[in-house]
């Protein structure tokens, strides 16, 4: 007959610790705690499922590179900035990317632009969702000399499977017509396929000046502005606010 020990150590041996440490501590448990061979299995079981799911969601989080700690349960909600507890709710829901939906955040520097698309990415994250935080400026950089390593198409492929990519800084800078192109062939490749998060200073009607070629212009728009959730950030800059206020939870 096999002991304990010996199917404890199969159990480790099939790479399931935690099922382990909860057999363990079944077997720690006081003889007046009787519980049935059911919720014995069950506690067994729903100790490997969450180690793994919690496994899987610090791989992602890892993933998406987030430069900051954002939760949309920080998200600073006034109807001064544009936002509310409802849109908030919304958002969490993760609906949009669901339903492939991108959502465009505008607003003057310092307003939390950065800080809610982060936080978009956190909640697709938790969610089950793959995502990516990355600045335009740096994104282009990558895309060059992909090119120039002749990884371009595997770059662009990878991307095209985020479920959730946030261009933080779009239109930060004036683009090439290179630049431009490389943008329109990650959107292209995106539309209707998965969410994307942008953020600007830029309003969207202004878009196709900034871009400054009316035939990309229009290709981009039409894959990002006409499938988006705009959101207008107002208010004081926070980052300003901040600097004068003693260090607390990151918020924005």
């Amino acid at each position: 007959m096999t002991t304990i020990e010996e199917t404890l150590t199969k159990l480790n041996e099939m790479k399931l610790a935690s099922m382990v440490l909860a057999v363990r501590e079944l077997l720690d448990t006081a003889p007046g705690h009787q519980l049935t061979f059911e919720e014995k299995l069950g506690i067994v079981v729903d100790r490997e499922w969450a180690d793994r799911d919690n496994r899987r969601l610090a791989r992602r989080l890892k993933e998406a590179k987030l430069g900051t700690r954002a939760s949309l349960d920080n998200v600073l909600c006034d109807p001064e900035r544009g936002l509310d507890k409802a849109n908030i709710r919304q958002l969490a829901t993760c609906q949009w990317v669901k339903a492939k939906h991108n959502i465009v955040i505008v607003g003057k520097t310092g307003v939390g632009k950065s800080y809610l698309g982060s936080a978009l990415a956190d909640a697709a994250c938790r969610a089950g969702y793959r995502s990516l935080f990355i600045r335009v400026p740096r994104l282009l950089e990558e895309l060059a000399l992909a090119r120039a390593a002749g990884q371009y198409s595997s770059l662009l492929a990878k991307l095209a499977r985020i479920d959730v990519l946030v261009l933080d800084d779009f239109l930060l800078n004036p683009m090439n017509d290179v630049e431009r192109r490389d943008l329109l062939e990650v959107v292209e490749d995106r539309y209707d396929k998965s969410s994307t998060v942008i953020t600007t200073q830029v309003p969207t009607k202004t878009w196709h000046e900034a871009l400054s070629d009316p035939t990309i212009a229009d290709a981009i728009c039409d894959r990002v502005v006409h499938n988006s959730h705009v959101l207008k950030l107002g208010g004081p800059s926070i980052r300003r606010k901040k600097a004068l206020q003693p260090e607390t939870q990151p918020s924005a």
